[in-house]
């Protein structure tokens, strides 16, 4: 496999993961016998952080460096954030076991953007955590 593959591949696969997690019925799954307070929340988080990531180098790979690290992580906080509220929106409307929360989609936001911010500071060669454009 070719090395300018590997963030397509990990990306795509990484859609496909988030797409099939949120609109398959969970149903007949025993839940673990511990609960922790908000995890769905964190599991939306994280889905979307690195969604945001590896759409960043997705879109970097594909354009072999062309496009702005700028443009590419904006394009990739809307892009994610887009395919967070239509998630819900399918569940809504495709699935009967899974219901729409706003609650996931505020973490599926917030998670895109800490991703973005966090390739932004990371990759702008400036170490510290300040969002500049």
């Amino acid at each position: 496999m070719p090395k300018r593959f590997v963030f397509t591949i990990a990306f795509v696969s990484w859609m496909v993961f988030i797409t099939f997690s949120s609109l398959y019925s969970f149903e007949d799954v025993d839940p673990p016998s511990f609960e922790i307070p908000h995890l769905d929340k964190i599991v939306h988080f994280t889905f979307y952080f690195v969604a945001c990531i590896l759409g960043v180098f997705f879109l970097r790979e594909r354009s072999r460096g062309k496009l702005q690290l700028k443009k590419a992580v904006l394009f990739m906080i809307f892009g994610t954030i887009l395919f967070g509220v239509l998630m819900e929106v399918f569940q809504y409307y495709l699935t009967t076991a899974r219901t729409a929360d706003t609650l996931d989609g505020v973490a599926n936001t917030i998670g895109s953007i800490s991703g973005g911010m966090l390739m932004k500071c990371y990759f702008s060669g400036k170490r510290r955590l300040k969002w500049q454009f």
